[in-house]
């Protein structure tokens, strides 16, 4: 099992562990500078699909965290990045914001209504009826169903909102195909966030605040996995699971290399 020291890339989640609600968690900013510091690859990952990296970066920067924009990896970017491995040059309607849409078409992706090669669903605040229907009448016809994550619904002052993965449910329910899901918990956002700062599975380190998405793709990623309480974790929620992350700390200002390495589970 890799050992915290013998860690040489990155990977962490946003919400949760380094901001929560727009305020940086303690500890966070200095984080990601003694990254810097030390030289080592680091990515940022998000599910979520509807602000492009400049978006990110502008937020996080607004929160008081320095992440440039190539140090941010969404769903978005880990879904263009699979659909041009898989068909390039492809084509796909495409439900959501300028994250996926901004993303497929730097990965050289069509945006077309008429018979794409995939129809792609991502997050957005505007899903319309007109939209879901052209989508579900695509896939019937032959359009390959692509999610860009799984979350079943997104947070709001007023309270949770209905997002990626309950519109995808119900394009499920009318047309009887499942959607093939980049995002987390699919090892397949660490993979591609991996390939794109080179990175290797056994000397990488995965930071996140749910055990659902972050701890599970970690483990299948084959990744030194860390849990921060400073999410949606506590001790309960951490029982509820056959499987445990490597590392379970208080924060990521555990990580910085003034504090003390707990000892592993």
């Amino acid at each position: 099992m890799t050992r915290r020291d013998e860690i040489e890339c990155w990977l962490t989640d946003m919400d949760g562990v380094l901001v929560h609600e727009n305020h940086p968690i303690a500890g966070a900013a200095e984080l990601l500078q003694q990254w810097r510091d030390e030289g080592k690859p680091y990515l940022v990952l998000t599910n979520n699909s509807i602000f492009t990296p400049r978006d990110l970066s502008a937020r996080l920067r607004a929160s008081g965290l320095e992440v440039p924009e190539e140090y941010i990896w969404t769903s978005a970017l880990a879904t263009a990045a699979f659909l041009k491995d898989q068909m390039p040059g492809g084509s796909a309607f495409v439900i959501g914001e300028a994250g996926i849409t901004t993303a497929l078409h730097e990965a050289g992706f069509i945006m077309t209504e008429t018979a794409p090669d995939y129809v792609v669903i991502g997050e957005t605040r505007n899903y319309s009826f007109e939209a879901i229907t052209k989508a579900v009448r695509l896939i019937g016809a032959g359009s390959r169903f692509i999610v860009t994550n799984p979350d079943a619904t997104g947070p709001s002052a007023e309270g949770p909102l209905p997002a990626t993965g309950a519109i995808a449910a119900m394009i499920t329910k009318a047309t009887g195909k499942e959607p093939y899901v980049v995002g987390k918990p699919n090892p397949m956002m660490f993979r591609s966030a991996m390939n794109r700062i080179g990175a290797h599975s056994e000397n990488t380190g995965m930071i996140g605040d749910r055990m659902d998405t972050d701890v599970v793709a970690g483990i299948e990623a084959g990744l030194h996995t860390i849990l921060v309480m400073t999410g949606i974790s506590d001790e309960a929620e951490i029982a509820k699971y056959p499987f445990r992350p490597d590392e379970i700390i208080d924060s990521v200002a555990d990580l910085l290399s003034s504090a003390p390495i707990e000892s592993e589970l």
